[in-house]
């Protein structure tokens, strides 16, 4: 799998979830009809036995060069800068819709872009 179908799987699977709402809310949608209860009795042991048998990467210089490159070549011409850009105007668009399906809304919550850069700097 290459860094961009990586970046892709993410954005376009759990990514899009993650955004909505948190792990654990995602956990207790997971387990269905019997929620967390569910999911931690029959779910979280396969979950969990999943997450050992990753282990613990080595991170070689050679696969540092890889996620390098594959980075570069996902960001094309884009600059940091412009790519923060883009991805604040999706955030942005994220949480005005999400006021309109949440009641749990704060007034902390950022309004604008560089209310958000703020928010995620801190």
């Amino acid at each position: 799998m290459s860094v961009e179908e990586a970046d892709a799987a993410v954005c376009y699977g759990p990514g899009l979830r993650w955004g909505v709402m948190g792990q654990s809310l995602q956990w207790h949608l997971g387990g269905g009809a019997g929620g967390i209860k569910h999911f931690m009795e029959h779910l979280m042991d396969p979950l969990q036995g999943m997450m050992k048998a990753l282990g613990n990467p080595n991170i070689t210089p050679e696969l540092k060069q890889t996620v390098i490159d594959g980075v570069l070549r996902e960001a094309g011409e884009r600059s940091v800068d412009q790519l923060a850009q883009e991805e604040n105007a999706v955030l942005m668009g994220l949480l005005k819709l999400r006021t309109q399906y949440s009641e749990h809304g704060t007034q902390s919550e950022p309004t604008t872009a560089s209310g958000l850069k703020q928010a995620r700097s801190a």
